[in-house]
């Protein structure tokens, strides 16, 4: 029996593994993102698919974990004085954007007939964005750390505190929850208060020096025991309090994101994360009740529907109202127009109090998953349907006319530094670059740079090309280099073209269009480098000057054949560490040949035995 049960066992592993295996890379083929695939996959596995799980919940309830270490890791990012500076954002941005939500919420089910208390728990639980979600995708994006991004991220944040009061009203509009007195009430808030300070306390003055003995054991294992010890721990106590686990986590990762083993918990608790968050998805889609939807549909989809528009419309109207640009506001407005993970806390309690019964709490959960579901897909939407951002070119000068002496292609690190030469000496350099924001920095630093893209012929001609003594190729793309390159030498083969290479493949084609003089970006400060390697492991001046001109030569050498042999031509004249085989021991005689083919190959004369 037992091993009867552990193969069944067995078979649920594997399922889950091989479902999040198989639809996540073909759903980011296919461009709707990885959420999409594991809620997809749970849908298929669960109980209305092919009914490999017939208890979700239980699944859920261990994937929850994995949303818990996704905010640790979070709280990681977020230094306490950053924190402190997003201060405003969080209680200002988030305060009203969840108040305007769950005001125009509550008056969809007010018109639709619900009690005021049905309606605003209902409301409420939609209110609160699936933090695991919108933080998947500014992820996936890499919005995490820009300021879009980090607005987003102060209302989740705000929203995460949120569920405490949200839990405590859920009480209190609970029938015979009026009667709660106001001593237990108190006494309920001072219960978390005081978890949050404990755990403030541990954090500040166990935590480190804990991290610092296990460090000095030097024992990967418990390092990694002791990193979910922190997250599981400081979860569990949050949840002793009456808070929620995400929330005790995430102000974990936060005291611990000044800590010098910063880096170690993360690279120690990211495998867990990863596995247990794809598995929270997976249960969220095995969760959807097919039965009730499909009794249930059009009311389902008419309050799916009415929900994301009506709470799309209030994150826009907000966002609006405090002066983020309507591009931002209308992106901000899809990626959080859906409920979220603690909506399902929420409406448990409720149900646990008898606000609503269980196919009403059955019916809020399916809209609160079919909104996630179908979040990905809104965005893919919005993308193909929103035109590309347009750089707008107020306070900024067209290329035009310009006589320089020398004409810069491109200002960023590089052309920056190398036009300091030319400009010390007094030449007339003019400059031009495509990136509006680039152009506006450079004139606070006393540059004047035009706008132009140098791929185009007309613009070239516009900057003076055809008149100046050099040109200076400065571009960050390869590609973009080698393009202005070809365009310069076919109309303006007499002017002397200098260009900047990305990589040695990069300067092979320059070189093959026909520049005057290319320079790999890397090679002179890495020679540098290494030259004063050399200086400090004991080596005299001259003899290091010697070894950096050997690899100047070398590398010169080895370019030459590979623009005529290819890529590949001309291995023999770098230096390798890959070493070379050598015999245990040293024969006692040197090998002889014993017939004339062996003597052959050895150059030796044969003997005879």
């Amino acid at each position: 029996m037992a091993a009867e049960a552990a193969g069944s066992d067995l078979v649920h592993v594997v399922a889950l593994l091989a479902a999040g295996v198989v639809a996540v890379p073909i759903f980011k083929r296919l461009g709707l993102g990885s959420i999409l695939g594991y809620l997809a996959a749970g849908l298929v596995i669960g109980p209305f698919g092919l009914g490999l799980f017939s208890d979700p919940e239980a699944i859920l309830h261990v994937a929850e974990l994995g949303v818990v270490m996704f905010l640790f890791i979070i709280g990681l990012e977020m230094e306490p004085s950053r924190l402190w500076g997003m201060r405003r954002e969080i209680f200002g941005l988030g305060m009203l954007q969840v108040g305007v939500c769950a005001l125009l919420l509550t008056c969809i089910g007010l018109a639709t007939g619900f009690p005021v208390a049905v309606s605003f728990v209902a409301a409420a639980g939609f209110v609160l964005t699936s933090t695991a979600i919108v933080m998947q995708l500014l992820e996936e994006r890499g919005d995490i750390a820009t300021p879009k991004g980090q607005r987003m991220i102060s209302i989740l944040l705000l929203e995460d505190l949120a569920i405490v009061p949200l839990l405590a009203l859920v009480a209190f509009l609970a029938p015979g929850g009026a009667d709660m007195s106001w001593a237990e009430r108190l006494i309920d808030v001072g219960i978390g208060l005081a978890s949050i300070a404990g755990l403030v306390l541990a954090g500040r003055y166990l935590l480190n020096p804990l991290f610092r003995i296990l460090a000095e054991s030097r024992a990967r294992e418990v390092m990694t025991a002791a990193a979910l010890l922190v997250v599981l721990g400081s979860a569990l106590a949050m949840e002793l309090g009456g808070l929620s686990m995400a929330m005790g986590a995430f102000l974990a990762g936060v005291l611990l994101s000044e800590s010098t083993f910063r880096h170690q918990l993360e690279a120690d608790i990211e495998p867990f994360r990863g596995v247990l968050l794809g598995l929270f998805f997976l249960a969220v889609g095995m969760s959807l009740d097919l039965t009730v939807v499909w009794a249930n549909w059009q009311t389902v989809a008419v309050y799916v529907v009415a929900y994301m528009v009506m709470k799309g419309l209030g994150i826009y109207l907000v966002a609006r109202f405090l002066n983020s640009s309507h591009r931002e506001a209308l992106e901000r407005a899809v990626v959080m127009a859906q409920g979220g993970e603690f909506a399902f806390v929420l409406y448990s309690s409720a149900l646990a109090v008898g606000i609503i019964d269980g196919e009403a709490n059955a019916m809020l959960t399916a809209i609160i998953i079919i909104s996630m579901v179908l979040t990905p897909l809104a965005i893919v939407v919005l993308r193909r349907i929103t035109p590309a951002d347009e750089q707008t070119l107020e306070g900024v000068d067209i290329a035009d006319g310009l006589t320089g002496s020398v004409l810069v292609i491109g200002f960023g690190r590089f052309g920056q530094i190398a036009s300091q030469p030319l400009l010390l000496r007094g030449i007339d350099v003019s400059i031009i670059d495509n990136d509006v924001e680039m152009i506006q920095a450079a004139a606070d630093f006393g540059f004047k740079v035009y706008y132009g893209d140098g791929t185009r012929l007309d613009i070239l001609r516009a900057a003076g090309a055809g008149r100046a003594r050099a040109v200076l190729i400065c571009v960050d793309k390869a590609e973009v280099a080698v393009r202005i390159a070809e365009q310069m030498k076919a109309e303006f083969p007499l002017v002397p073209v200098l260009a900047r290479a990305y990589d040695r493949g990069n300067a092979i084609a320059l070189i093959s269009a026909g520049v005057d003089y290319q320079m790999r970006e890397t090679f002179e400060s890495a020679l540098l480098f290494g030259e004063s390697t050399l200086r400090h492991l004991g080596a005299e001046e001259e003899e290091a000057a010697e070894v950096i001109a050997d690899v100047r030569r070398r590398d010169a050498e080895r370019l030459e054949l590979q623009v005529a042999g290819g890529i590949k031509a001309g291995r023999g004249l770098m230096k390798g560490n890959m070493p070379v085989p050598t015999p245990l021991t040293q024969p006692k005689r040197p090998g002889q040949a014993l017939n004339e083919e062996a003597a052959i190959v050895l150059g030796k004369p044969a003997t005879a035995e």
